[in-house]
């Protein structure tokens, strides 16, 4: 059979009984394949929907409207069994199973995919959803042409298209590729495209090891633009998972680490702020002299106190200690919010462990409501505890003052 033919045509209903055994046997092992590309597929599935943007910000999670196909379906016809699911949908279960699906997987092409796969979406089935998914990114396998034929139907997919196939893309080795990786971002960043479909692509330019310095720039810039909306949060966390990933690899996180601190004291939108911040802790990288003075600006100017929070938490890798514990006291001292006085509390300690004793011992002078935890520090510290880590399992509560109740 080539690729372009159509599949075998459905069994007679008078299939002898003798044959029944092996078809059995075949429907059984689509089952299968069904269950072990469901459970391959949910980790990606998890991560493409993990960690959405605050429901606060402007809706882009999804795909937009858009046709449903496009393009010639002539010479490509469907497996006729498939064509009766989409009159009437039914469900994959553990008794069913979508007829002549073994011959969808056994018969479909690239250039078959995107027609055979319609009446499968139609159905709305996870875990045929799922399977679509893998067996796409099996179809394009490291092959950079047919990657970017695939980035190509995505640009103008329906919303259910659009999923399957930017999580085939994903699922592929062929998403490595320069020419692939440099095609994901020019859609990304394409003006013309809806900002919910640059989200999706943004998306999945976390599956990237490294970005050139060029990427790293433009998408800094797009996450600060105060058009970026939902899409410049995914760009923000697109940075931050690449750069952890190229930490591993190479060692150095200062090209990721410096824009995600200029856009976390940039950004106009708090959500994208605030992830800025709390990506670049990701790192777990020492700041420079440059980097620990932002953070003292963004303590003293910061009008969210969950950002000021979060820069006060970042601020605990800076080089210099001394001049970190110095940003703490000063912060303390102007700061009104009991949650924000507990985070500079507490991180200096995370920044220069007993060293930071006195200025604590001051925040208490200055704040009665710190002098039992400053005691508690103090006792834990006098006990030999050395790594901050295990004082702060080891204190009464990690809660003192109630900041990390659940906020509706």
């Amino acid at each position: 059979m080539t690729p372009e033919s159509s599949p075998p045509p459905a069994a007679s209903s008078a299939t002898p009984r003798s044959r029944l055994a092996p078809k059995a046997a075949v429907a059984l092992g689509v089952l299968a394949l069904l269950a072990v590309f469901a459970l391959s597929s949910r980790a990606a599935g998890h991560a493409e929907g993990e960690d959405a943007p605050p429901s606060g910000m402007s809706s882009a999670g999804a795909a937009p409207e858009g046709p449903a196909r496009h393009g010639s379906t002539a010479g490509h016809p469907l497996p006729a069994p498939v064509e009766e699911a989409t009159a009437r949908p039914r469900h994959f279960g553990g008794t069913t199973c979508w007829q002549n699906l073994d011959r969808f997987n056994e018969a479909v092409t690239l250039a078959t995919f995107r027609e055979w796969a319609a009446p499968l979406l139609a159905a709305g089935d996870p875990l045929v959803l799922n399977y679509l998914k893998g067996r796409l990114a099996e179809l394009i396998a490291n092959d950079p042409g047919r990657a970017s034929e695939v980035l190509g139907w995505a640009r103008e997919a329906s919303p259910g298209e659009f999923k399957v196939f930017l999580g085939g893309l994903r699922g592929s080795q062929a998403i490595h590729h320069p020419k692939v990786a440099a095609q994901l971002t020019e859609m990304g960043l394409d003006e013309r495209l809806e900002l919910s479909r640059r989200a999706g692509l943004l998306a999945a330019l976390e599956t990237q090891h490294r970005f050139e310095p060029a990427v790293i720039d433009r998408l800094a810039q797009f996450a600060q633009s105060p058009t970026s909306g939902e899409a410049g949060w995914i760009a923000t966390r697109t940075l931050g998972r690449v750069m952890k990933e190229d930490l591993s690899r190479s060692g150095n996180a200062k090209p990721y680490l410096d824009k995600l601190l200029a856009v976390g004291s940039e950004s106009l939108e708090e959500p994208v702020r605030y992830l800025a911040f709390e990506m670049g802790m990701h790192a777990d990288a020492p700041l420079d002299a440059q980097a620990t003075a932002g953070l003292a600006k963004v303590l003293a100017t910061e009008g969210s106190e969950d950002v000021r929070q979060v820069a006060a938490h970042q601020l605990s890798m800076a080089q210099d200690k001394t001049e970190a514990l110095e940003i703490y006291a000063q912060a303390f001292a102007t700061e009104r919010d009991l949650c924000v006085r507990w985070a500079l509390f507490r991180f200096a300690a995370r920044t220069a462990g007993r060293n930071a004793l006195p200025v604590m011992a001051n925040m208490a002078v200055q704040d009665s409501r710190f002098q039992a935890d400053y005691r508690e520090f103090e006792r834990l510290y006098a006990s030999g505890i050395v790594d901050f880590d295990r004082l702060w399992s080891s204190l009464p509560t990690q809660d003192p003052h109630g900041c990390f109740e659940h906020k509706d």
